[in-house]
């Protein structure tokens, strides 16, 4: 079955939507819970083009970084991180480890 890039950025919308106010999330374990481990760049790709209700500013990299900043202009990824109560400091999350969020654990705690 040929990867469907379409399909993958509604599943990364509806993904990233689930991500709680005041945790963040990475590109990769995005791309790890919608089963394509490798995919992680295009979750960036994806979330560059995102519908306006995706709470893209909780993405991450995987050391807590804020590398889609440049996509929201300015300081607007901090400043939206800041009003859920999520620190940064030097564009990375202070205490990333506390306010990281998983999407597989948290699936698979929904039985």
């Amino acid at each position: 079955m040929p990867f469907d890039s379409q399909q993958f950025s509604e599943d990364v919308y509806a993904l990233v939507r689930l991500v709680p106010r005041g945790r963040v999330c990475t590109y990769g374990a995005v791309a790890k819970a919608l089963l394509e481990p490798s995919r992680s760049r295009l979750v960036g790709w994806a979330l560059n083009r995102c519908p306006d209700d995706v709470p893209a500013h909780r993405i991450v990299n995987r050391n807590g970084v804020l590398t889609g900043r440049q996509f929201f202009g300015g300081d607007t990824m901090r400043v939206l991180l800041k009003e859920e109560g999520v620190a940064v400091k030097e564009h990375k999350v202070v205490d990333f480890k506390n306010v990281f969020w998983s999407p597989i654990e948290d699936m698979s705690c929904e039985d």
